[in-house]
C-alpha cells in the first residue's frame, strides 16, 4: 500500500496567501446547489482549527439550498454564458477569496483554464489541470488513459466499431462519452436496439458491461500533489447518479490501485472520486473518474478522513498529519432529504 510521501518543498504553497493571517480566510464554493454536508463539513473544520473564516457560494438561482446557508451568497450568469468567469473574479477581488471549491463537472475546466487569473488575485483553485480534466470528462480519453498506464477498465468503442464487431458480448452499455450522472446511459441487449437507441444518445459510446460490487473511492490529493490518503466506500444504493446508500470499506487492494491511478494521471489537489467495480473473480475495472468532490464525500469525512480540515491547513500554510488509511472502517451512511425554509 503506498504511503505518504514527505515533502521538504518550500515554494508558494507553503507560504500564507498575500496579505492574510492564519486565521482569517474566505472559502468560495461555485455552483454550491444542495452541498449543504460539505458546507457544514468545511464550517466544522474551520471551528477545529480556530480559525475566521467565511464561506461563500454561486449559484444561478436564489432558490439553491446550500446557497442560503452561505455567508454571502452570490447569483452569477450560467457556465455556458462568456461572463461567467468575470463573474466569479469579480467576487474573488471584492472579497479577498483565498480558496474555490468547485462541486460539479461543468465548470471544471473554465476554472482549469482561468486558474492563473484567480491566482493573481492571491486565490487557489481547488482544481486539476486542464488535461486531466479533459481525460476525465471524455470516457473515450478514461479508457485510453488506463490501458496505456496498465490499469483495467470496460472495453469501450465507437457505436460502428460495436456493430461490427464479432464475439461481442452483449448487453452492453450505451452511454454519452461526455455523459455525467447516469445521465443517458441505457443497458442494450443486441445490435438491434443499439442501432435504433444510440441515435437517441448525443455523443454515444458503446462500453463492456461490467458486473460486480461497485466501490467510489475517494483520493486526497496534497498542494504538493501527493496522493496522502484513499478512502474506498461501497456503493448500495444510487439515486440519480449519486450515492444515497454507502458503507466504507478498508481494502488495501482498492486504496493501492486508486492511488497508483490517480498518481499517474497526476490529478489534484483536492478529492478526486475514482469509480470502479471489484468483479467476482478478484479484477478490479476503472469505470469513471470525477477531479472534485463527489457527492458521497462526507460519508469519508465523518470516517475520519477531514478533507475540509487538512485542505484548510495547508491553505494557513499547517502541515497536516495524514495517515494513509487513517478513518474508520464499516461506517455506514443513509442519505435522507433534509428542508432549507425561506420567508418573504
Amino acid at each position: 500500500m503506498p504511503k505518504p510521501k514527505s515533502s521538504a518543498k518550500q515554494g508558494p504553497n507553503k507560504r500564507l496567501l498575500p496579505g492574510k493571517s492564519s486565521g482569517d480566510i474566505c472559502v468560495l464554493f461555485t455552483c454550491i446547489g444542495r452541498r449543504v454536508s460539505l458546507l457544514k463539513s468545511f464550517r466544522r473544520a474551520a471551528k477545529q482549527l480556530n480559525l475566521r473564516a467565511s464561506f461563500l457560494g454561486t449559484d444561478i438561482t436564489e432558490l439553491s439550498p446550500a446557497l442560503q446557508l452561505c455567508d454571502k451568497r452570490f447569483l452569477v450568469r450560467p457556465i455556458s454564458h462568456p461572463r461567467y468567469i468575470s463573474d466569479l473574479l469579480r467576487v474573488v477581488k471584492a472579497e479577498n477569496v483565498d480558496l474555490i471549491v468547485p462541486t460539479i463537472d461543468t465548470d471544471l475546466l473554465l476554472l482549469a483554464e482561468n486558474k492563473a487569473g484567480f491566482e493573481k488575485l492571491g486565490c487557489r483553485v481547488l482544481v486539476s489541470s486542464p488535461k486531466v480534466i479533459q481525460i476525465c470528462q471524455d470516457k473515450r480519453m478514461t479508457y485510453r488513459f488506463l490501458l496505456k498506464n496498465g490499469f483495467d477498465g470496460p472495453a469501450t468503442m465507437a457505436v460502428q466499431t460495436a456493430l461490427a464487431k464479432k464475439g461481442l458480448s452483449w448487453p452492453v452499455i450505451a452511454k454519452p462519452w461526455d455523459g455525467a450522472a447516469a445521465k443517458g446511459v441505457i443497458i442494450v441487449n443486441d445490435r438491434r436496439e443499439l442501432r435504433i437507441l444510440s441515435k437517441h444518445i448525443p455523443n454515444c459510446i458503446v462500453q463492456e458491461l461490467v458486473r460486480g460490487t461497485e466501490y467510489t473511492c475517494d483520493v486526497f490529493v496534497d498542494f504538493d500533489m501527493e496522493v496522502r490518503c484513499v478512502v474506498p466506500r461501497k456503493r448500495i444504493e444510487v439515486r440519480a447518479g449519486e450515492v444515497s446508500k454507502g458503507q466504507v470499506v478498508r481494502d488495501d487492494r482498492l486504496m493501492s490501485l486508486a492511488a497508483d491511478v490517480i498518481s499517474a494521471l497526476n490529478a489534484g489537489p483536492g478529492v478526486i472520486t475514482l469509480q470502479c467495480f471489484l468483479e467476482a473473480d478478484g479484477a478490479i475495472k476503472v469505470t469513471e473518474i470525477n477531479p472534485r468532490f463527489g457527492g458521497g464525500a462526507p460519508l469519508a469525512i465523518k470516517a475520519g478522513a477531514n478533507f475540509p480540515k487538512w485542505i484548510l491547513q495547508e491553505l494557513v500554510a499547517r502541515k497536516p498529519r495524514i495517515r494513509f488509511d487513517g478513518f474508520k472502517d464499516g461506517l455506514t451512511m443513509l442519505r435522507y432529504d433534509a428542508e432549507v425554509w425561506l420567508s418573504r
